[in-house]
């Protein structure tokens, strides 16, 4: 038994025929399109890198009513000192506590850290917003 030949749909059924020049643009596309997206990925991954302070949650425990202890980790250049965000929020995402925490130069670039942020109304959750460099000794 022979095996049927490749069969081509019926000439202009879906467009026209491709022709060299629309093969070669295409490849160009295609070309311009892969650079513009690794150098897209090469910026994010730069700027990322640079970011002197990062912050990752590791947890939360309510205190009641009154009060939500609030783990996280920083890292941070080891002489420098960031002050850090930390906000409770209640069941429908309003914050009802903040607290500003500076954390100082130490050993180790990263720490975990342990705050008690004083609450308005019931907390349901606690997290750090944001940790910003505040000085730098070596300058």
């Amino acid at each position: 038994m022979t095996e049927p030949a490749a069969t081509r749909p019926p000439a202009g059924r879906y467009g026209p025929e491709p022709t060299a020049r629309s093969a070669r643009r295409g490849r160009i596309a295609l070309l311009a399109a892969a650079v513009l997206g690794i150098a897209v990925a090469l910026w994010v991954a730069l700027s990322m890198a640079s970011r002197p302070v990062s912050f990752k949650d590791v947890g939360f425990a309510l205190d009641g009513e009154q009060a939500i202890d609030v783990t996280f980790e920083v890292t941070k250049p080891k002489e420098s000192t960031v002050a850090c965000r930390v906000t409770a929020l209640s069941e429908s995402y309003s914050e009802v506590g903040v607290r500003t925490v500076e954390i100082g130069p130490a050993d180790q670039a990263t720490r975990r850290v342990t705050v008690t942020v004083p609450t308005t109304g019931l907390p349901v959750t606690g997290t750090v917003e944001s940790c910003e460099l505040v000085s730098d000794a070596r300058s």
